[in-house]
């Protein structure tokens, strides 16, 4: 998905993965994909990597820093795989093949990780290297009707550097919110200096909803029975049950999401109106998968979201061939960052910092 936002105009010449579902899917739909390793990350040697790049993009997994993931950290079997990552990072640049820039993406959870020293761990990690770092949190919803914020942490070598006109001396919101200070209280004077407060102009606010993505008649998920949507209903606290009977009062359909969570022992059904489905997330490590409801007055319906759904809410394009099996196109949605925020992130800081000067199009 970083490939599909980065778009035509940058050439792709190492991608990686270790789960084959996902390489099928990336071959399907980039033809010749000679550049796709398939591996264990900790396979790779910097050997393997071609040349001195423009960017080096790395959505490390996400599990051990978040709540599913128990607060394993750094340290945990997954998301220690940022240091396979880094180990390469290090060895380009002893080669002196250092990339010109590194994205980092993983969860909103990574920033306060061990209470922050995670997210401490890795800026000391960039600033070792050389690199200055942005650390900012950008929210898929200004995008897409998915509530998904997400930290990136943007990094520059020593030939890059983003737009003056956007670095200030303090942090602002909404890119930079106050839990940074748990990681950033931890950093070395070396770590701090390297620490950029960068201010992206806002993006013009998004038009598509949730009720624009859904389907009438999904190909993958069946609507639940009768009983089936009454238990649901069953499984919600009075506030979110007064949503529902609100919501059937209005002239319209309404439609809106749900995930199951566990509440002092308990599942809950939680219900949002918003036309924003709540964070995708994936069917494995203890999430629920979303569930979508659908109100017409005292007609009620309900059902899982669809595959093509996740990935509509995800920005990926309809010519995307989807895995056949439901869970592998959940779960590649769910694991993916959003298409959209890694174009705009691209054309209103990547780019410009690489060419040296701001385009028209970014101011």
């Amino acid at each position: 998905m970083a490939r599909l936002g980065l778009g035509e105009n940058w050439q792709c010449v190492f991608a990686n993965d270790f789960d084959e579902t996902k390489a099928t899917a990336y071959r399907e739909h980039f033809s010749s994909s000679e550049e796709l390793h398939v591996s264990d990350i900790a396979n790779i040697l910097p050997l393997d990597l071609p040349g001195q790049v423009d960017l080096a993009w790395a959505s490390f997994p996400c599990q051990d820093l978040s709540l599913a993931g128990m607060g394993r950290g750094l340290k945990g079997e997954r998301s220690g795989t940022f240091w396979d990552f880094w180990k390469l990072m290090r060895g380009l640049g002893k080669s002196r093949r250092a990339p010109r820039m590194v994205v980092l993406e993983n969860v909103y959870g990574a920033i306060t990780s061990h209470k922050g020293k995670d997210f401490a761990i890795i800026c000391e990690a960039l600033a070792e290297e050389g690199f200055t770092y942005a650390p900012m949190v950008i929210d898929a919803e200004y995008f897409l009707p998915q509530s998904r914020p997400r930290l990136f942490i943007v990094a520059f070598n020593h030939e890059t550097r983003p737009p003056g006109n956007f670095i200030m001396d303090r942090p602002g919101s909404p890119w930079h919110p106050d839990a940074f200070s748990l990681a950033y209280d931890r950093l070395s004077t070396e770590g701090r200096g390297k620490w950029l407060w960068v201010h992206l102009p806002m993006p013009v606010r998004r038009k598509l909803k949730l009720s624009d993505i859904v389907e009438e008649y999904p190909k993958d998920v069946a609507w639940h029975t009768g009983a089936e949507t009454a238990r649901l209903l069953a499984m919600m606290t009075p506030i979110n049950k007064c949503k529902v009977k609100s919501t059937s009062k209005m002239a319209r359909r309404v439609v809106g999401a749900i995930y199951r969570r566990t509440r002092l022992g308990q599942q809950r059904a939680e219900v949002r109106f918003d036309d924003i489905a709540g964070c995708l997330r994936t069917p494995a490590g203890g999430s629920s998968r979303q569930i979508i409801l659908f109100v017409e007055g005292r007609r009620i319906r309900s059902r899982l979201l669809s595959a093509r759904e996740a990935a509509r809410l995800m920005g990926i394009p309809e010519n995307y061939q989807l895995p056949r099996r439901y869970n592998d196109a959940y779960r590649l949605a769910g694991d993916g960052v959003a298409v959209p925020v890694v174009s705009w992130l691209a054309k209103c800081l990547i780019e410009p910092s690489l060419a040296g000067k701001v385009s028209e199009e970014a101011a």
